[in-house]
Order: structure tokens, then C-alpha cells, then sequence
């Protein structure tokens, strides 16, 4: 086939674009960047911003299926740029879709949009969007996964995937803010509860989205719906950023502070941050307080009976994987 993948120079889309071409599909990227090694792959790479509703309609022409990996994440910005980012971008794509009679649309969705700042554990697809949002991201990452979910039709088949905590070689994000924040001396435990928290391997995720499409048709049984992914490993919070750390060569995080004092520091910080209009992300927020003291972990038997999907890379061997790219690339 051919496919169509927003965000495809990123760390997840770049991820889903490899498993794509290593099966022989044509792949098309649309991003804001130009990626020598997508070139390298073969790939078709069409510059552009999720805004731009053209642009994204002329990179889908000819395409049988589009998987809109891209997003503005982050725990901290302008709630307009997430909105125009996550909801008016999608909204474009739907657009794009409609437009050339494109049938299948994986949409990558997230967890957190159904965080409310309780535990979750074991949860399901049952469980409801969350009244308040303590933070844009997972707001606006609602607001288009519904838009996703009703534009199901006859016509075109939508999915949503929820993946818990993408790591793994070549992370961007995650990975390297648990690295920067040990060696400044800045990280923290947060309580002492072993909050259990679901985590999935990057190849698991991207394997997940090909499960998606190679299931997904109008009627289908994945038409229509989201579905949590995870590793099924679900450990002890700081158990896992332990052992990311020692993949790094660093030691284990010894200090911590309460939930309270975390979550009263993230109030203010969110404050000063606001009113003296400060650059860059606050050290902390109200929503990563709760996140670190609280469980998350989901029953992904809907993602196995529905989209065949078996986490084929485990924790273990994925963090033998990044202990090699992180310190292998330091030799």
C-alpha cells in the first residue's frame, strides 16, 4: 500500500515508517523537517505544517491510508498552539482524507486523556474523558481523538491507539529528560508508593499501528474505537527510571520529596512561570506531580483480541537495546 505518515522524521512516526518499508510499502512523510535517513529509506518526504490543510492534501494524494503519528506534546505552552497543533491539524487530515476518498485512518492517540489525577489500574476503553484537563496536551489530544473516533463512517475507518510511554533507541523525549535531570542532580521521587506504571517499547508501538491498518476497514471491529497499548509489563514507577538510568550508566534516584510538596511546588512554579511570562517548561507542574504518585496501567486485551497485537520486544531485552545505542554511541 500506500501510506501516508504524519510526523514521520519523529521518534514513534520515524519507527512505523521502517517497519512499513521493511514490508515493501510505499511511504510518504509529511513533516516540518527533512530527514536524510528517511531519503535512505526510500521514502517520499513532503515538507509542510499540520495547518497547512494544502499541503497536507497534496502529500496524501495517491495514498490508500494515512497514520497521523505527528503532535505538539508537552507538559507546558500556549493552549493555542496546542489546540492549532492537535485539533486543527486533525481536523485537516480528516479534511485530506475526505477529499482523495482515503478509507483508513490511524490516528495516535494517548492515555493521558482520560487521566482525571486518580490511580488507574488495569483500566480499559470504559473509561470516560476526565471533566478538567491539568494540562493542554492532553486537552486538545481529546478533543481530536473524538473528532477521530466520529468521523467514522461507511467511508472511512478510524482508529484511535493510546500508547503508554513510548522509550526505546533513538528516544527524544522521554529518555533524555530522565538522563539530563540525573546528571543536574534535579531528579526526584515522588512519594514512596510503588505507583505501578505501564510503559511500551517503540518498535512494540509502531508494530501496534501496522496491526491497526492491516485490520482497520469500514465495519471492521477496530472501526470507530481507541485501544490502549503497553508492553503488559506494568513496574514500579521508579523501578523502571532506575533502570533507564543504569542503562545510561548512572545511579538510581535516591532523594524524593511528597506528593504535596510536589504538587504545591508545581502550583506555584505554574504561577511564576504564567506571570512573569518565563521561557522554557516549569521544573515542575500540577499534572507531572500527580502523574509521578499515581498508578497507570491498562488491560490491552482489546488491542490483542481486536487488532492482534503481542508486545514482541520485552522490558528486558528493550533496555539491553538502549543500553547499547546510549553507551555504545558514548565509546
Amino acid at each position: 500500500m500506500r501510506a501516508l505518515v504524519t510526523g514521520g522524521g519523529g521518534f514513534l512516526g520515524s519507527a512505523i515508517v521502517r517497519q512499513l518499508r521493511a514490508r515493501g510499502d510505499q511511504v510518504v512523510s509529511f513533516s516540518r523537517g527533512n530527514y536524510p535517513e528517511l531519503t535512505a529509506l526510500g521514502v517520499e518526504q513532503r515538507q509542510g505544517d499540520l495547518c497547512e490543510v494544502n499541503a497536507l492534501v497534496e502529500a496524501a494524494r495517491g495514498c490508500d491510508i494515512v497514520f497521523h503519528v505527528a503532535a505538539k506534546a508537552g507538559i507546558w505552552g500556549n493552549f493555542q498552539e496546542y489546540h492549532k497543533a492537535n485539533v486543527a491539524g486533525t481536523e485537516n487530515v480528516l479534511a485530506a482524507c475526505r477529499i482523495h476518498s482515503i478509507n483508513r485512518l490511524v490516528y495516535t492517540g494517548s492515555p493521558s486523556v482520560v487521566f482525571d489525577g486518580s490511580d488507574v489500574e488495569g483500566g480499559n476503553e470504559s473509561l470516560p474523558y476526565p471533566a478538567h484537563f491539568e494540562a493542554h496536551y492532553p486537552h486538545t489530544k481529546a478533543i481530536a481523538e473524538q473528532a477521530v473516533l466520529a468521523a467514522n463512517s461507511p467511508s472511512l475507518a478510524t482508529v484511535s491507539l493510546r500508547p503508554h510511554l513510548i522509550w526505546g533507541p533513538g528516544d527524544n523525549h522521554l529518555v533524555p529528560r530522565i538522563v539530563a535531570k540525573a546528571r543536574a542532580g534535579k531528579l526526584r521521587r515522588i512519594g514512596s508508593r510503588p505507583c505501578l506504571v505501564d510503559t511500551v517499547y517503540v518498535d512494540n508501538a509502531a508494530e501496534a499501528h501496522l496491526n491497526a491498518a492491516d485490520r482497520l476497514a469500514p465495519g471492521a471491529p477496530p472501526a470507530g474505537k481507541a485501544y490502549f497499548i503497553s508492553n503488559g509489563e506494568p513496574l514500579p514507577l521508579w523501578d523502571m527510571v532506575n533502570r533507564i538510568l543504569a542503562a545510561a550508566g548512572l545511579p538510581p534516584v535516591t532523594r524524593s520529596v511528597s506528593p504535596t510538596v510536589a504538587y504545591l511546588a508545581g502550583t506555584i512554579c505554574e504561577a511564576l512561570w504564567k506571570a512573569l511570562r518565563l521561557s522554557g517548561e516549569p521544573p515542575m507542574t500540577r499534572f507531572v506531580a500527580k502523574e509521578l504518585a499515581t498508578d497507570h496501567w491498562f488491560d490491552i486485551s482489546a488491542a490483542k483480541t481486536d487488532l492482534g497485537y503481542q508486545p514482541r520486544v520485552s522490558i528486558d531485552e528493550g533496555l539491553k537495546r538502549l543500553q547499547e545505542s546510549l553507551l555504545g554511541g558514548a565509546r
